[in-house]
């Protein structure tokens, strides 16, 4: 993830994964200097973990415009 062109930019990016229900969720903050984070909420069912970090980041960015 850290290798991707996308990443570069975010402060932070969180993936968290619970056993009980096998939901997984990544929260990715491109900038918060216009403020607090605030944005867009996706849920799909992801070919990959890759495509996955791919799209949040690419998200994540996009809201901070």
């Amino acid at each position: 993830m850290f290798d991707k062109p996308a990443f570069a930019g975010h402060e932070s990016v969180h993936h968290f994964f619970d056993a009980r229900t096998g939901l997984r969720a990544i929260i990715a903050i491109h900038s918060t200097a216009r403020g607090p984070a605030a944005g867009g909420c996706r849920m799909w069912n992801y070919a990959s973990s890759d495509d996955a970090f791919t799209d949040v980041l690419r998200l994540s960015e996009g809201m901070s415009y």
